[in-house]
């Protein structure tokens, strides 16, 4: 059953091959200036948009145009928190935000920008803005084509422009909030003990903080305003048309689940916001031709963060997944290669602390002198209120997020995506057209947000690996806590990104990459890499699979994709089997034994895997009390999962004087809290702990409007529930809380020998529109971890259409 659960979804190929099809036209309006000559549009069966053109403005006319007519609501809210504007649609409340925006904004030159991410860049740019805004005008003729979305909002979308393209709010951008909470824990508990509860790795990183920095004062809402630039937008029933708005009880009730979520999401945003990717070798593979597989984990929402389209015009002939509010493609393969990337930690961000000119406080010390902040002044519109008008401050290193002038301090960052350049996955563009090794590395090179993996295959057989990512070099300090301003701390430039650890042809002949530490021993650039790395356990398991010395195949990657062994079950289980204490119970014995007999798979339907996880989580949480010192519980919620794992297999003192009587303990004593939370939750028989239950491990993704609107609404934008299996330290990674709000919805796997045998997911659909029939269509294969066919070529795209259309210019 479960490889016939993992066998591509045909149905989706062979609806339109039965009868020919009259391609519909559409006219632009006269208004909608920028398309040259018609645009062939072919829909398959998935939902993707097949674009054919005849020369590259076009092409990226028309990509700017499909992404409009499927994800406009979301290209809405990406336009207002890109400029600053949305407390213009919700009032007050999001002011900090639009400060927040505007503070952070990218101030440097445009045509230097663009050009950064194609040698085209300025033109594609522009003519996919000038696609989305010949959109939005032809909503503006005709209203009845926006989605429900800005009715129940009594709103309208706005034109586009090349600065809403290249903003940096939806970015994986640094570590500014874990730097801030490293610098407090120092400040309050030392270095050393910071360093024995987080797992800094590779070596030993210099975390304490020169004595210039007042301990006294970083209680202070320090980085309020990044927060808000950077937090989801929260809707309220105030918000909504009164024939769909949700009770405050309900909304109360919900944006507390969501709120809770959020704040798991970013303390364990390492862990959960992870990918996995790999190459196989030809020499490894079933068909004796590369193979590629990834699949990025970021926050599952409705409609999909990613969005699959094939762009294919003179020069360019490339498909696969990328962000809707982008030109190009982030992932996928063109006629040559394949690529793919996960997050690679680099710490592109500082927090400088200043001393302020009593006299002046709008002046700071840098190298003995006292130096102005410039000074920036927007108005800001409000809803229901006057205008806001905002005074954004910078020092030489950043923007100003916070100023205490009762001290006469002033907290700024520095941000390494504030450099041009640096707009998360736009320099994509140059992948999207390399032909070999080399011209891949090339582009890389221009790819600066986020900090990636990027793999390669292609069809000579290489595979390779390149990490990316802008990269400040900090010769006398580590980045993980902050620093003063006053120029004995600056970044001696970045580290030029071909110099960054990379891998071509490797012995093994695979190489995958999770998030995980894979600096290679010796690196001499240690200076401009980071400290802090997600668990090893994914790749552990992925290197398994593809070292076992079996041919690999593309339906054999797409098990290892969904795999819910658990490396770290199989690392803690067996410790169970000769512990030295008596189990205190007959129903924790008899959970000892069920645990000491299953086979590690974190399996929807297992109630052995259903026991683990409430075992696990009692466990971290017991290991975490006798680890973290009471003075430490403010910064460090819990150990990560390997300190967990450290701490158990190989007890330390912290654990007692006997550690390991006093681990075979904990051991026991979580297992019977576990039983006992089973118990209160699902009743005392063991049959009834499955895992995938509602309520326990399933998958249930919500719309952003969902906390706002009434029952019957939501019903209609919210995507779920289904049960889940794995955890966030599964190759499925499917987190490890009730409901999976990250892990991966989209997914790719390429044979370069045959692109026709690539397949790929993306939940809940390709789709925003909640009245498309593509908004949630995709949900069941993914759910059951089942793939769509992805065609390539022309007869392929052809046989699985489902609908075609001409996109014409506006006639004269």
């Amino acid at each position: 059953m479960r490889l016939f659960r993992l066998f591509v979804s045909l149905s989706t190929s062979i609806a339109a091959s039965s009868f020919a099809q009259t391609p519909d036209t559409v006219r632009l309006s006269p208004r909608a200036a920028g398309l040259t000559r018609p645009v062939e549009i072919v829909r398959d069966g998935s939902g993707i948009s097949h674009i054919y053109a005849q020369n590259e403005h076009d092409l990226f006319f028309a990509q700017g145009y499909v992404a409009a007519t499927d994800r406009l609501f979301q290209l809405e809210v990406w336009r207002r928190q890109a400029t600053g504007t949305v407390a213009e649609l919700l009032g007050p409340r999001e002011v900090q935000r639009d400060i927040g925006a505007r503070l952070f904004k990218f101030r440097g030159d445009m045509q230097t920008e663009l050009l950064r991410y194609h040698p085209h860049g300025p033109a594609i740019v522009g003519a996919f803005v000038d696609g989305v805004n010949a959109y939005v005008a032809e909503t503006e003729r005709d209203p009845s084509k926006l989605p429900v979305e800005f009715r129940l909002l009594g709103t309208k979308p706005g034109r586009w422009t090349p600065e809403v393209v290249i903003s940096r709010h939806g970015g994986l951008l640094g570590n500014l909030p874990e730097e801030l909470n490293f610098t407090r824990a120092v400040a309050a508990i030392g270095p050393e003990k910071v360093k024995a509860i987080e797992n800094f790795h590779p070596g030993s990183p210099d975390m304490r903080l020169d004595p210039k920095i007042d301990k006294s004062l970083l209680a202070a809402p320090i980085i309020a305003l990044y927060q808000a630039y950077r937090a989801p937008l929260r809707f309220q029933p105030s918000d909504i048309a009164s024939a769909a708005r949700g009770t405050n009880e309900s909304y109360l009730k919900l944006s507390r689940v969501a709120d809770s979520a959020y704040q798991d999401l970013i303390t364990n945003q390492r862990r959960d916001i992870g990918s996995n990717n790999w190459v196989v070798s030809p020499r490894l593979a079933f068909n004796s031709s590369a193979i590629l597989a990834n699949d990025p984990h970021r926050a599952q929402s409705a409609p999909s963060l990613r969005y699959w389209v094939h762009l294919v015009a003179p020069g360019w002939n490339v498909i696969g997944g990328g962000e809707p509010e982008i030109p190009g493609v982030s992932v996928g393969h063109n006629e040559y290669g394949a690529w793919g990337l996960t997050i690679f930690a680099t710490d592109g961000e500082d927090l400088y602390v200043y001393e302020t000119n009593p006299a002046r406080p709008h002046e700071y010390r840098y190298r003995g002198a006292w130096e102005p902040m410039r000074t920036v002044r927007e108005s800001i519109p409000v809803k229901g209120a006057a205008p806001t008008d905002a005074v954004l401050r910078y020092t030489r290193h950043g923007p100003v997020v916070y100023e205490d002038t009762v001290h006469h301090v002033a907290y700024a960052v520095r941000a390494a995506w504030l450099e041009p350049g640096s707009a998360p996955y736009l320099a994509s563009l140059r992948m999207d057209q390399s032909k070999t090794w080399e011209e891949f590395r090339d582009a890389c090179a221009f790819s600066y947000i986020p900090g990636e993996n990027m793999v390669w295959a292609d069809k000579l057989g290489n595979i390779g690996w390149q990490s990316v990512g802008i990269a400040p070099i900090r010769t006398n300090w580590s980045g993980l806590v902050a620093v003063p301003g006053d120029g004995r701390y600056e970044w001696a430039g970045f580290l030029p990104i071909k110099e960054k650890p990379h891998s071509f042809n490797p012995p093994e002949g695979f190489i995958a990459t999770a998030n995980n530490d894979l600096i290679p021993i010796g690196y001499p650039h240690m200076n401009a890499v980071g400290f802090v790395w997600t668990d090893p356990y994914r790749w552990a398991r992925i290197s398994e699979v593809l070292g076992s010395g079996r041919k690999q195949s593309v339906p054999d990657m797409m098990r290892l994709q969904t795999d819910y062994f658990s490396v770290m079950a199989r690392q803690l289980v067996p410790l169970l089997r000769d512990v030295s204490v008596a189990t205190p119970s007959v129903e924790t014995e008899r959970a000892r034994q069920t645990l000491l007999g299953w086979d590690f798979v974190l399996d929807k339907q297992s109630i052995a895997a259903g026991l683990y996880e409430a075992w696990y989580r009692h466990l971290a949480d017991d290991v975490s009390r006798a680890v973290i010192p009471a003075d430490a519980r403010p910064y460090f919620r819990a150990l990560g999962a390997s300190r967990v794992v450290e701490q158990v297999v190989s007890p330390s003192g912290a654990l007692g004087k006997n550690p390991v009587l006093a681990r075979d303990s904990l051991l026991v004593r979580s297992l019977g809290e576990a039983v006992a939370d089973l118990t209160e939750r699902y009743g005392a028989e063991e049959s009834k702990w499955v895992y995938g239950q509602p309520g326990y491990h399933y998958a249930l993704i919500t719309h952003p409007l969902s906390t706002a609107v009434n029952a019957e609404m939501r019903r209609k934008l919210d995507v779920g529930p289904a049960p889940r299996g794995g955890d966030a330290n599964t190759v499925g990674a499917t987190g490890n809380g009730g409901n999976q709000t990250s892990g991966a919805s989209f997914r790719i796997v390429v044979d370069v020998g045959d692109w026709e045998r690539a397949v790929g997911t993306n939940a809940p659909g390709q789709s925003g529109d909640p009245d498309s029939p593509h908004y949630r269509d995709l949900f069941a294969l993914w759910a059951n971890d089942r793939y769509f066919p992805v065609p390539y070529s022309r007869a392929r795209v052809d046989a699985a259409a489902e609908r075609r259309w001409v996109l014409a210019p506006a006639q004269p």
